[in-house]
């Protein structure tokens, strides 16, 4: 499985975004409820169903402002645990990453820097011709 930065996470993404969704939407529902019967009863002109239907939007107004809060908490949680968990080290002769090979290679110099493990892995891959002069393949010694 690849492991991708929390913030490119795409159901952690929707988990943030939803939950301020549902933040935004449970407390938009819920003041206005609660302005409308507050302006019907200063008024005197409240009716039964302002006041007992508000009451029942408010509540689910303040149930879905509630989940939108659990949301944004478990959000941050999810985060702290993945800072707490340790980063997977990178295995020996494996670049890290991409952006960090191509700067290498940009910077001032690195030419000189290249050329010598490229030398030497020719060595590896032939010892016999990086140390002697080309030799007929019938030509004693061999």
């Amino acid at each position: 499985m690849k492991k991708t930065s929390l913030v490119r996470s795409v159901p952690y993404l929707a988990l943030v975004l939803l939950s301020l969704i549902a933040i935004g939407l449970g407390g938009w529902l819920s003041t206005r409820q609660i302005g409308a019967m507050t302006s019907a009863l200063l008024d005197g002109t409240a009716t039964g169903v302002e006041v007992y239907a508000g009451q029942s939007w408010v509540m689910l107004g303040a149930v879905v402002l509630g989940c939108g809060v659990i949301g944004l908490l478990l959000a941050l949680a999810l985060a702290a645990a993945k800072a707490l968990l340790p980063r997977p080290q990178a295995e020996a002769g494996e670049p890290v990453d991409g952006a960090a090979q191509d700067e290498a290679s940009s910077a001032p110099g690195a030419d000189a820097d290249e050329a010598a493990p490229l030398e030497d892995a020719a060595e590896a891959e032939h010892p016999a011709e990086a140390d002697s002069p080309a030799e007929p393949v019938g030509a004693p010694g061999r």
